[in-house]
């Protein structure tokens, strides 16, 4: 029957009895398929993580510098990760690094939401931003 069409005979479940076949375009068949994974991975999207690093006594031109590349970040749609890295016995102003980052995030929270508040993990207290929807 396939011959008589011109199509190929398909084998679509090997293992049942007896086993299924399809009288298909099977070139035809692949296209289509190569097509709808090509369309679903265009649709994905990629998550981009941008960092920024602070130091627990940043000043305050620093701070608004990287504020303000922050805002972009999220603006452009991409998370962020900010961090204050302790040096050496820098550590010790643990409570300096979670106020700059808490106030990173009041700064910032028309255009992100914190998905983690600062927790410090070894040398690095860390916070996450993710960048609000936009409206459509």
């Amino acid at each position: 029957m396939a011959d008589e069409q011109e199509l190929d005979l398909v084998e679509i479940s090997p293992n049942a009895v007896p086993p299924v076949c399809k009288i298909m375009d099977y070139k035809k068949f692949i296209y289509e398929q190569k097509k709808r994974e090509k369309a679903l991975k265009a649709k994905s999207t990629q998550v981009v993580v941008k960092e920024i690093r602070f130091g627990p006594q940043t000043d305050e031109h620093d701070y608004e510098f990287k504020r303000k590349n922050a805002e972009k970040f999220l603006k452009e749609g991409a998370k962020l990760k900010a961090f204050v890295f302790f040096k050496g016995r820098s550590i010790i102003y643990k409570d300096q690094g979670q106020i700059l980052l808490l106030r990173l995030a009041q700064d910032l929270e028309e255009y992100g939401k914190v998905e983690a508040m600062p927790v410090l993990e070894g040398k690095r207290m860390i916070l996450f931003i993710a960048p609000k929807k936009k409206k459509q």
